[in-house]
């Protein structure tokens, strides 16, 4: 998708062949369109699964992702030591190591999801 008014074309293309839940890769245009995924979900009743935290806390299901926290701290280490003359290109390349699962329980309620106990225990963040 390219475009806001492609969402139409793939919720119509979703439609067609009903998934049992979405993963929703983000980037700008879905991020910024999330409220039109949201609504579709809800209105399917589909688990819906997202890479960011803040999607959840905007409304939907869950989300499994870096830690944004962890994530900016060595970023700002990494500038720091540029700052005290490091070279950039002789820096490590550093992925995440901590992730954060997030469970929205409103919006499961909202579509008749009942979350095992068991799931619920290992979120790093439950909201109700």
């Amino acid at each position: 998708m390219q475009e806001p008014d492609h969402f139409d074309a793939a919720f119509d293309a979703i439609n067609r062949e009903m998934p049992d839940a979405i993963l929703m890769v983000s980037d700008s245009l879905t991020s910024l369109n999330r409220t039109k995924v949201f609504a579709f979900a809800a209105a399917h009743r589909l688990p819906a699964i997202y890479e960011f935290s803040f999607l959840v806390r905007d409304g939907g299901l869950m989300s499994y992702g870096p830690d944004f926290d962890e994530t900016f701290a060595r970023v700002a280490d990494l500038v720091d030591r540029i700052f005290k003359g490091a070279k950039p290109a002789e820096l490590p390349f550093e992925q995440p190591t901590r992730f954060r699962f997030v469970i929205n329980l409103r919006t499961a309620k909202s579509i008749g999801l009942e979350l095992p106990a068991a799931l619920l225990v290992t979120a790093d963040e439950v909201i109700e």
